[in-house]
């Protein structure tokens, strides 16, 4: 089967920028413009930036950030047809792929912390301490760099020196030579995720024992933790799914052409934009000190709140 990649580029060019391009853009400036104020009124108080939770959480806005821009920049550029030397897809492609890992392991790190907070009440200060969130940010990054390292070793060790000077449309689907090289970038990445379901699930029964067994206070709050591993599940969910979204882009190729790109700018809205936009909901809406903090920098210190 030819190479997505190409395939893109040759249908593209009877598809200049339309709705759909000006649509994604309108998203993703306003997502990132909600990023931003996210980030700046985390550096705002001493509480969020001494807290586990709120570092963890100002760990996914930088990493969704990036690839939302990123990833919309390719966008475009796969729309212009404008290719680039694969030496510098290369390095694209591996903030893609670190960062498109830190989120969802941030996330089963965030679970962790809510499950330590609600289950493990007592240890949460000497486990969450903002010493021990340095460690876990490490951890987070360390972790995530592994399938960066082994899906671009596969890269390197199936390339000729002179195919880093090729020019190509950006895409992992253009640096994946052999068939075997998408099975191993499948196999990390799918193995990754199941430990991060498996874990999402087992935070979930634990604190869903906990929220029954509660009262008064500690059950409001238990109850308010288990609504938010429901909601970190669904986003690690939506990202599961991207991961199978180029085998779906296949399939529909093969029965249609307006199919296929029907199907690509749908998964680029529901599973990559999508998910990037749950984050300021969990944390930056739902939690009413972050939100009252929000509004009080967004007011421009007009709106008022003891924090």
């Amino acid at each position: 089967m030819a190479d997505n990649n190409s395939l893109i580029g040759g249908g593209v060019s009877s598809l200049p920028f339309t709705d759909r391009i000006i649509i994604v853009q309108i998203l993703v400036i306003i997502f990132l413009f909600i990023n931003f104020l996210l980030i700046i009124t985390f550096f705002q108080k001493e509480c969020f930036y001494t807290s586990t939770r709120y570092i963890l959480f100002a760990i996914t806005l930088f990493s969704d950030s990036l690839i939302l821009f990123v990833t919309n920049i390719l966008l475009i550029l796969t729309y212009l047809e404008f290719t680039l030397q694969v030496w510098i897809c290369i390095i694209l492609s591996a903030s893609m792929i670190l960062f498109n890992i830190v989120t969802p392991v941030t996330l089963t790190a965030m679970t962790l912390e809510r499950y330590v907070a609600i289950c493990m009440p007592l240890r949460h200060a000497e486990l969450c301490s903002t010493r021990s969130t340095m460690h876990f940010i490490l951890i987070i990054h360390g972790l995530s760099s592994v399938p960066c390292i082994v899906i671009l070793s596969t890269v390197f060790a199936s390339a000729s020196l002179s195919f880093y000077t090729q020019h190509r449309l950006c895409a992992m689907a253009s640096l994946m030579l052999y068939r075997w090289q998408d099975h191993v970038r499948s196999a990390v990445l799918q193995f990754y995720f199941l430990i991060t379901v498996i874990i999402i699930l087992f935070s979930y029964v634990k604190i869903i024992k906990v929220a029954k067994a509660a009262s008064g206070e500690d059950k409001k709050s238990s109850w308010k933790g288990l609504r938010t591993v429901i909601l970190h599940g669904f986003q690690l969910l939506l990202c599961l799914i991207q991961m199978w979204t180029p085998f779906i882009e296949a399939a529909a190729f093969q029965i249609d052409f307006m199919l296929f790109i029907d199907f690509r700018y749908s998964n680029y809205v529901l599973f990559s934009l999508t998910p990037r936009c749950l984050s300021p909901l969990i944390y930056g809406l739902r939690d009413e000190t972050f939100f009252h903090a929000l509004k009080t920098f967004a007011f421009f210190g007009s709106y008022k709140i003891n924090i």
